[in-house]
């Protein structure tokens, strides 16, 4: 829908999109808007580079308009999150996430929950890597294997439904997960094996760890090279973001290992790799590919011993 505001210092014609909003000749992407603010019937955008845009003179249209904003906003942030499918439940509620608090839009889908607050901290909390689930007087409680703490509540009635909603999904995908897992066999020289999202059978990934270094191997119908890592920290940390890093991309693969310029081009990449730590973890460890060749089971074996 189109919007007459003023904007970057002049009456102009704004117009919101699947990818960003359109202010006069200025295009501005969703992945370098950092936060969305309503105040005192301005909206602010606050962007990746420092700037801001400040949106006034909206008239009677700033609550359709805010509305519809934060709307596609939200929707990209799924995009980004490689989010499919129609939520099991969709609620307005209280958030807390490692990295802030407020009240946003939180999903709940049949394998994760979503929070979507009006900035570029939404976080997709797979329901699988879950260590804790509880119903805490009026917020519910997630803890994940890697360590992640996050509460969602004040959903009035929602609040108790979602919660039970969100322990039987939790449930069932861990056991889904499972059954999946034990019919994969680990092939040489790889000790381990993990999945992608557990509801894409067929898809699976298998890695060899050494003493600081890691080699992964990707079987998803298009198997060009193996991703090789070198990290400092215990090999359970790395192991852990390992696997939330796998699942959180999904066979994306291009995010794991495309260079940062490359990343930057890709206004959907940079946001994925924005709103995933574990994703972020994995790239900073990158030692490289070794592309599937005559030399590469050598080369492989060349990585495992040197460590």
């Amino acid at each position: 829908m189109k919007y007459k505001a003023r904007a970057l210092g002049r009456d102009t014609e704004l117009s919101l999109e699947r990818e960003g909003v359109r202010i006069g000749g200025r295009f501005v992407d969703f992945a370098d808007v950092e936060r969305l603010t309503p105040l005192n019937h301005r909206v602010l955008l606050d962007l990746s580079g420092g700037e801001r845009i400040e949106i006034s003179m909206l008239g009677f249209s700033f609550d359709g308009f805010w509305e519809e904003l934060t709307e596609l906003y939200a929707k990209r942030s799924l995009e980004a999150l490689f989010v499919e499918g129609a939520p099991v439940m969709s609620c307005e509620g209280d958030y807390q996430t490692p990295a802030e608090q407020g009240r946003g839009r939180v999903l709940l889908f049949s394998d994760s929950v979503c929070i979507l607050p009006p900035s570029c901290a939404a976080v997709r909390i797979p329901l699988c890597f879950t260590t804790e689930l509880r119903l805490e007087g009026y917020s519910l409680l997630l803890a994940t294997a890697d360590g992640g703490r996050f509460r969602v509540g004040r959903m009035g009635y929602d609040t108790q439904p979602f919660a039970e909603r969100a322990q039987k999904a939790a449930d069932r995908v861990k056991k889904e997960r499972a059954a999946q897992l034990s019919k994969l066999a680990v092939q040489v020289p790889f000790t381990h094996k993990g999945l992608f999202r557990t509801g894409q059978t067929g898809l699976s990934w298998q890695a060899g760890l050494v003493s600081g270094g890691c080699a992964v191997e990707l079987f998803t119908g298009d198997d060009a090279a193996t991703y090789l890592y070198r990290f400092s920290e215990p090999q359970q940390t790395f192991l852990t973001q390992l696997e939330t890093a796998m699942e959180a991309m999904g066979p994306h693969r291009e995010i794991i290992w495309q260079p940062d310029e490359k990343i930057a081009e890709k206004p959907l990449w940079r946001m994925a790799v924005r709103r995933s730590p574990a994703v972020r973890f994995l790239r900073a460890r990158s030692a490289g590919r070794l592309i599937h060749n005559a030399s590469h089971s050598e080369r492989l074996a060349e990585f495992l011993q040197n460590k």
